[in-house]
């Protein structure tokens, strides 16, 4: 009789009692909650069973004890998206852009791609002189080599046009409310003109298109990188407080609305938080 070892991931418990006190004292929304190192659980999260497969013949089989780095495990997940997933645009902390040489109450369709891979196909979206792009892709005063927005900056929005920043709002505390941009109506992509290089590229949602959503981020259940190897401390002290973020009023573009259905996957395109 030969026994082999545990797949034992770091931040994780595979230990059945231990699982099963997570979901009977409420820590985790059930045996499928994404932060749980079980099949249902991966399956929610949006890991494709060919990724998972593709992890256990890298890992091999072992009758020693060992444990996994769970950064193998996500590196296999991103290679199948990044394959089969199509990518979609939205900001989870939106900062509003106002492009305030582009006329008013204009909208035209662009063209970007679902993917890195020619075969992924392209889809439209809409592009309008209000737009939302991520908060943390503007500064007031950058550092250097900070090749996002800030005051005299140029980016390039993806596949629509060059920007110049020219100013910024702020509210009563200080805050960046919005930021006043200019276009190059000659460096739309795919025209000649769109040769002109910058070193930045955004991700937008035009704020007059834009859905609202809510998002929750997962990270690891725990915060201890081997949670079964600390005999001497309850697993309930090592839970990582961090462990999901629900984020309401985050703004994504009308296709994800249209096309997301249940078992569907998506990447969202460098979102950041």
């Amino acid at each position: 009789q030969i026994e082999f070892a545990r797949l034992n991931l770091n931040y994780c418990l595979t230990s059945k009692r231990k699982c099963l006190a997570l979901v009977n004292e409420g820590i985790v929304d059930g045996w499928n909650d994404p932060r749980m190192a079980t099949l249902s659980g991966m399956r929610r999260r949006g890991y494709p069973a060919a990724a998972i497969r593709n992890f256990c013949e890298k890992i091999g089989v072992s009758k020693a004890y060992s444990v996994v780095d769970y950064g193998l495990l996500e590196s296999c997940v991103r290679d199948e998206l990044n394959a089969n997933a199509p990518r979609a645009m939205a900001v989870l902390r939106p900062l509003k852009v106002v492009i305030d040489n582009y006329p008013e109450n204009q909208t035209e369709m662009l063209t970007t791609e679902n993917g890195s891979d020619e075969n992924a196909g392209t889809r439209e979206v809409s592009f309008s002189r209000e737009l939302y792009i991520q908060s943390e892709d503007f500064m007031i005063d950058p550092p250097k080599k900070f090749f996002r927005l800030f005051v005299g900056g140029e980016v390039r929005l993806k596949s629509a046009y060059i920007v110049k920043c020219i100013g910024y709002e702020t509210d009563e505390q200080g805050n960046v409310t919005i930021v006043h941009c200019e276009y190059d109506p000659e460096t739309r992509s795919g025209m000649p003109g769109s040769m002109r290089k910058v070193k930045g590229t955004l991700h937008w949602v035009s704020a007059e298109h834009a859905i609202d959503a809510t998002v929750r981020l997962y990270d690891r259940l725990f915060d201890v990188e081997n949670p079964a190897a600390e005999a001497d401390r309850d697993f309930r002290e090592m839970l990582n407080p961090e462990s999901l973020k629900v984020v309401t009023g985050v703004k994504i573009e009308p296709f994800l609305a249209e096309n997301a259905q249940v078992g569907n996957r998506f990447q969202f395109q460098r979102i950041g938080y």
